[in-house]
């Protein structure tokens, strides 16, 4: 995969692209007041954060385009492509905003959080995953995340998504703002489980997919990677797992509501 670009990039150049249309509703809910502090004035600084080149590429190019659509002033000033690339351009770019994949070669988005908020507390992540699993909705907003939302979502709703967390607000999909509610109101999170944490994020990702029914050539188009590479996923989640077959991990997955 070509390496990121860890130098400033200038603003995105203007689009003739018509409005977009509005996007539909997000649940979004007020921040403490410490940290619902107005945005200074100036484009809304961001870093890309994920492992796939072509992805980054699109959401620059789409979320430019609502933004223009939206008069929202944005400006994608790095990209990083894995956990210690995104440390270091996030420490030397300093945005206001992080859009941060959740599995991430190197260490992970919870890893990023941590580590980058150390050192730039100023920062607001955003993630953007393909994963809607509540455990990964959880980690990375107990690691300090400002929002979540599923890589579905339109270019208009992101570009609502960035504005409102740069302004201070949390911002969640819908079906996942129910998960945040849970956690934080004592609503029984599920404890860490040990054999969820034998595999790795990108075999978790393998799994929710096979889970729902996906031919291993979807599941390959969807995570762009080969349907190869899917097959050794799925043979070493099987192994971990200790079971036989995908009816026995479709099982599985269910009773933990992975699917």
């Amino acid at each position: 995969m070509p390496g990121a670009d860890t130098s400033p990039a200038g603003p995105s150049p203007a689009s003739s692209a018509s409005p977009a249309t509005s996007a539909s509703p997000a649940s979004s809910a007020p921040a403490d007041s410490a940290a619902a502090d107005t945005v200074a004035p100036g484009p809304i600084t961001i870093v890309l954060v994920d492992d796939h080149q072509m992805f980054r590429a699109g959401v620059r190019a789409e979320l430019c385009r609502a933004a223009e659509a939206a008069g929202l002033s944005i400006d994608i000033v790095g990209e990083a492509d894995d956990a210690e690339r995104a440390v270091a351009v996030i420490a030397a770019a300093r945005p206001r905003v992080v859009l941060l994949d959740v599995h991430l070669p190197g260490g992970g988005g919870v890893a990023v959080l941590e580590r980058s908020l150390a050192v730039v507390p100023e920062a607001r992540f955003l993630a953007l995953s393909v994963s809607d699993a509540a455990e990964d909705v959880i980690a990375v907003i107990r690691a300090g995340a400002r929002g979540y939302v599923t890589k579905s979502i339109s270019g208009a709703e992101l570009a609502d998504a960035v504005r409102r967390v740069a302004e201070g607000d949390a911002f969640f999909s819908p079906r996942l703002a129910g998960f945040v509610l849970d956690a934080f109101s004592g609503g029984g999170v599920a404890s860490r489980d040990e054999e969820l944490d034998r595999l790795t994020p990108r075999e978790r990702e393998v799994l929710r997919f096979i889970a729902r029914g996906y031919a291993y050539k979807e599941v390959a188009r969807e995570l762009v990677i080969s349907i190869k590479t899917v097959e050794t996923h799925v043979s070493s989640v099987l192994r971990k797992l200790q079971l036989a077959n995908r009816r026995e991990l479709s099982r599985w997955a269910s009773d933990r509501r992975l699917a």
